[in-house]
């Protein structure tokens, strides 16, 4: 997919929040190179090595980028960001899956307590009148054996995670109860409107270099020779970030957009990943070939990381299935071939640094 065509720039600004991150980069990219006015919020603006990308897209753009400091957890933090924006593109949220002793504090209440605080400053701020909501489709199932009890075997915007706790699945959670809190919110005023946008794991090149991510991490073991006894038999839904930066603009200036959409482009397998980057690089890298047996993986992947037994138990060899029409019938999402963002990404981890060829 092309860069999104934007309706001609106004004078009235929009503000994105968590502006440097890695879907809100692409963001506020497409925005300036619009010509278009954005007010994004960052822990800090001071920091170059947050920053120092997207003032470099602002130098080389026709718009404007005016950064401020927000606190997802300081009520009224977003206030002076968003005075005279018309439009509200919420993406900050913690996305932490491992390596924290309270899931509760690192994840569940930044990421409610950040919406809350957010479109409490859009109830407050009278130019406001649409907010497009960075959810996941994390909010709409927690484990892929949920999809056991979808008679269509297919995931829809009408699905909602309900099997996902502060205990299991944490992150999973946080996005579900966070996305139902924006619509409550939503639905008890008439002023604004709330598009969600909820897309599948994503992967595609960052506009930083050496970021950290489950999606970067995925790729360095899958060429650090990690995985080259075998890969579980695991499904995912895949998405390019470019794709699901240009949803977020599609979504804030298309009338008819409403409701949720689903952004994904396919579900792959572990080893179809795999065949992809072996099928670019040959044998430069030890990339798996077979999928581990399920017992194997149950008995020996909580030793190698952070796989458990309970998630091998509700993920490995089942199904995973994704309904994506909304977002191509209503937004106009055109989706790249996954191919094509595989590689882009893989090298990029090759470029930073991150991975050394096979002696």
């Amino acid at each position: 997919m092309t860069t999104p065509t934007l309706p001609e720039s106004t004078m009235t600004p929009i503000l994105v929040t968590g502006g440097s991150g890695y879907i809100a980069s692409w963001i506020i990219k497409y925005l300036l190179e619009a010509g278009y006015t954005v007010h994004a919020t960052v822990r800090d603006p001071a920091k170059q090595s947050s920053v120092g990308h997207l003032l470099k897209i602002a130098e080389q753009a026709k718009g404007t980028l005016k950064l401020f400091k927000a606190d997802l957890l300081a009520e009224g933090s977003f206030n002076e960001a968003m005075q005279g924006c018309g439009i509200v593109m919420h993406t900050a949220s913690p996305f932490v899956l491992e390596g924290f002793s309270d899931a509760n504090e690192a994840l569940v209440r930044p990421a409610l307590e950040g919406t809350r605080n957010v479109l409490n400053a859009v109830n407050q701020c009278p130019t406001v009148h649409r907010v497009v909501l960075t959810s996941s489709v994390a909010a709409i199932y927690g484990d892929n054996e949920d999809i056991l009890a979808v008679p269509s075997g297919v995931f829809t915007e009408e699905h909602w995670n309900t099997t996902s706790s502060v205990d299991h699945n944490p992150y999973q959670y946080s996005k579900a109860v966070a996305e139902r809190e924006a619509w409550k919110l939503q639905k008890e005023q008439s002023r604004w409107d709330l598009v969600t946008i909820n897309p599948a794991m994503v992967y595609g090149p960052s506009l930083t270099s050496g970021s950290q991510s489950a999606s970067i991490d995925t790729l360095v073991q899958m060429g650090d020779g990690r995985l080259r006894t075998g890969v579980p038999k695991l499904t995912i839904g895949v998405v390019d970030v470019r794709e699901v930066a240009s949803a977020h603009l599609l979504a804030a200036f298309n009338p008819a957009a409403k409701g949720r959409f689903i952004l994904n482009a396919t579900e792959l397998t572990m080893l179809k990943i795999g065949k992809i980057l072996r099928h670019k690089y040959g044998s430069q890298y030890p990339f798996p070939r077979m999928e581990a047996p399920t017992f194997l993986v149950w008995a020996f992947g909580p030793l190698m990381g952070p796989i458990t037994r309970d998630f091998v138990k509700r993920n490995v060899g089942l199904p995973l299935k994704f309904d994506n029409r909304r977002s191509r019938d209503i937004l106009g999402v055109q989706y790249r071939p996954v191919e094509e963002t595989f590689i882009e990404h893989f090298q990029q981890v090759i470029d930073d640094g991150l991975l050394k060829k096979k002696r």
